[in-house]
Formats: structure tokens, C-alpha cells, sequence
């Protein structure tokens, strides 16, 4: 499976960006698709996840309410749409796909994209 992010840049707090990832390949074997995110001298952590099969979602806590992820199952894709950025928003985003395991660990997932990047200005 590849993975395509897409719709990173840079953007002031409070506003919003829209942020795709096209799967291709093998992607009958995906079960979930998920986003996370790294922060300069952080570690990755998990951002938000949706089932592949109907759609169900999970979020991190500190998103809720200003993320939303959503997929296109015919187009292969999964966006990520996000809202009253704030500064601490800004990191690299990546998507993810898994074949199992859980959705908040990314150790679960296989295959990842090249990462976009997304800078919250003040």
C-alpha cells in the first residue's frame, strides 16, 4: 500500500486546512486509516483514525471538536479537516494505514505517507 498526504502549509491560529491522503496498491487488506503528527524534538503521537469499512471514527482528546477525518472509499482517500488551529497544532502530519492492531498506537500501522507539513502562525 502507498500512501499520498497532501494540503499541508502554513496558516494563522484560528483558522483551518484540509489535509488528503490517497491510498494505492493492496488497500483491500486495510482496515483503518489514521493521521498523526510530529513536533520538532516530540515523539509521534496519534491525531485521529477512521475504520474502513463504515466510517467510524476516533480522535485524540485534545482534537475533538476542531478535526475531523473522513474517507472516500471509491477515490482510495482519507482527509483530515481542521479547524481554530493553534499554535501547538504545528508538526508534521502523517497518514497511516493498518492491518489490524490498534488504531492509537502507531506501531499498529504499516504503512505510512511522506508526511506534509503543517505550521500554525500567530
Amino acid at each position: 500500500v502507498q500512501l499520498q498526504a497532501s494540503g499541508g502549509g502554513l496558516v494563522q491560529a484560528g483558522g483551518s486546512l484540509r489535509l488528503s491522503c490517497v491510498a494505492s496498491g493492496r488497500t483491500a487488506s486495510v482496515i483503518g486509516m489514521g493521521w498523526f503528527r510530529q513536533a520538532p524534538g516530540e515523539e509521534r503521537e496519534f491525531v485521529a483514525h477512521i475504520l474502513w469499512y463504515n466510517g467510524a471514527t476516533q480522535y485524540a482528546d485534545s482534537m475533538k471538536g476542531r478535526f475531523t477525518i473522513s474517507r472516500d472509499s471509491a477515490k482510495n482517500t482519507v482527509d483530515l479537516q481542521m479547524s481554530s488551529l493553534k499554535l501547538e497544532d504545528t508538526a508534521v502530519y502523517y497518514c497511516a494505514a493498518r492491518q489490524g492492531g490498534f488504531y492509537y498506537y502507531s506501531g499498529s500501522y504499516e504503512f505510512w505517507g511522506q508526511g506534509t507539513q503543517v505550521t500554525v502562525s500567530s
